[in-house]
């Protein structure tokens, strides 16, 4: 059995899940607010060393066709910059449309006490909750690229 954590990386928050080789579970985690690399690799190496985590698959924002993106690139420089200090593996996975699918999952967010927008502070936690189950669709898309891998070989 391996322990994968999934990263959302946004300009903001990272989104946190993980995953059981073994049984297939995906479960979102938690949300952290974004600081340096090495301020980010510390918040991950805990969540990591907590949860017995062996690899690290961070999310690649590519283009709809495919092609790489400035996010994508400042997400490389990210990854490169943090890897090291964790010390895990990291694979990067396609996340094409992953906020897209958890936000029609989740609905649109919750409205206001008096039926008007809601408060910046509803509003962030519902992002917060978005940016989760993005990491958690990201490792499903791993698993499920890991069990196409293996039925092929």
């Amino acid at each position: 059995m391996t322990v994968l954590l999934g990263i959302d990386l946004g300009d903001r928050r990272i989104g946190v899940a993980t995953a059981d080789t073994a049984s297939g579970a995906v479960k979102p985690l938690l949300t952290l607010h974004r600081g340096t690399p090495a301020q980010d690799a510390e918040a991950i190496g805990r969540i990591c060393t907590e949860h017995l985590a062996e690899e690290l698959v961070v999310g690649l924002p590519l283009h709809r066709d495919g092609r790489e993106s400035d996010q994508s690139r400042r997400t490389r420089q990210w990854v490169d910059a943090m890897a090291p200090l964790v010390q895990l593996p990291v694979t990067l996975r396609d996340e094409r449309l992953t906020s897209q699918s958890a936000e029609s999952r989740m609905g649109r967010a919750p409205r206001g006490r008096s039926g008007g927008a809601p408060s910046a502070k509803a509003r962030n936690a519902w992002r917060a909750r978005i940016d989760r189950e993005a990491a958690a669709d990201i490792l499903q898309r791993e698993l499920d690229a890991r069990t196409r891998s293996e039925v092929t070989r």
